[in-house]
């Protein structure tokens, strides 16, 4: 048994941060499902980017599409659905089997909406009804203007994949939207069996503070505020306000771990997936770290559901001078930017390609 499925069988779910047409057409995907343990995948606009820029593989489709009248986000949006679609398919089986706990697709809002929220909440309703996938999340970012758009769309029935998160603080927000759009469901008599995930990113902690502490304190940052945030995750799901919400049919956001390739050379390229093995918890992971994890990577002593050393160690980084809490708004912030670049970047991409298309006619 692969290190992927060993971890898959100890109560993490494993998914993949990627998707392409060919991932989909060459049976890739079908092949991780099937051999590495693989339960859902997540995306986004820097992915969906390299795979229109740096393939031939979407132009037949973009071609139709503009014969249609297609331009801009709602190409994109027709492509990245098409994609999702079979995705999400593929990992219905799964969604079926785990009552709607697994087998998850993400598909994410205009990042420009970030500080809009009525226009997050139209997008996240109109995006999963053309989807017509039970299994497909809804990306909103967890930032003060998408809090109130998470808990509207969960009360909607949209299932939602909370994205941007950095911190305990900032998962709690999150989690707390969560809560309230189904207690409003519960006191509406709807069904309560709406999916959500919480994503808490990791690697971009150690990147930000890389030459700002001792070499000991390197690649630490992430793996600490991960710990800490989930014995906050771990209390809540074992608090009276879920299990009342639980007994009524509600299933748990559960905390997921983004952003989990390795950026220092120098570390371990599985540094992330070693350090942050968790039941109860998502993994979503590069192609590249997913291989290497499933290559040479080792189940080993699961998180401590208390935090482990996770205080002790965010006192060291106090003492080196590091503000966690003013770092962690600061990411979330230019967070948010590098999403509206990426989407820029995204929509220069088609634009490109059309202009492309058109010349070769």
């Amino acid at each position: 048994m692969r290190p992927t499925q060993q971890l898959h069988e100890r109560g993490q779910s494993l998914w993949l941060d990627n998707i392409t047409r060919a991932l989909l057409t060459s049976g890739t995907l079908r092949r991780y499902i099937d051999e590495l343990g693989i339960t859902g995948l997540t995306s986004n606009p820097t992915i969906f980017d390299h795979a229109i820029s740096q393939s031939n593989d979407y132009d037949s489709a973009i071609r139709d599409k503009l014969a249609a009248g297609r331009s801009g986000e709602d190409l994109f949006f027709d492509l990245a659905l098409e994609d999702l679609t079979v995705a999400a398919d593929l990992f219905q089986p799964i969604n079926a089997a785990t009552n709607g706990i697994d087998g998850w697709v993400s598909l994410e809002v205009s990042p420009t909406l970030a500080d809009d929220t009525a226009g997050t909440i139209a997008a996240a309703q109109e995006l999963h009804a053309r989807a017509g996938r039970p299994n497909l999340f809804i990306k909103i970012p967890g930032t003060p203007a998408g809090l109130p758009a998470i808990e509207e769309a969960i009360f909607a029935g949209v299932p939602v994949n909370v994205t941007l998160l950095f911190s305990r603080a900032q998962y709690l927000a999150a989690a707390e939207a969560y809560l309230r759009g189904l207690e409003r469901r519960l006191e509406a008599g709807l069904n309560l069996m709406v999916g959500s995930v919480a994503s808490l990113f990791i690697s971009r902690w150690d990147k930000a503070v890389v030459d700002r502490v001792p070499t000991e304190l390197h690649n630490r940052l992430g793996i600490a505020v991960a710990q800490q945030t989930y014995r906050a995750y771990r209390e809540l799901i074992n608090s009276p306000r879920y299990g009342r919400l639980a007994n009524s049919g509600a299933r748990p956001q559960r905390l997921l771990w983004a952003s989990t390739g390795t950026k220092d050379p120098d570390a371990s390229d599985v540094l992330y997936v070693t350090a942050l093995q968790a039941p109860f918890t998502v993994n979503t992971m590069p192609e590249e770290t997913l291989l290497d994890f499933a290559d040479h990577g080792q189940v080993g002593e699961m998180l401590a559901a208390d935090g482990g050393d996770a205080e002790e160690t965010l006192a060291r980084f106090a003492q080196a001078g590091v503000d966690v809490r003013a770092l962690a708004t600061q990411l979330q912030r230019e967070g948010a930017e590098a999403f509206v670049r990426s989407w820029d970047e995204l929509l220069e991409c088609i634009a490109a390609k059309r202009d492309q298309l058109v010349g070769a006619r």
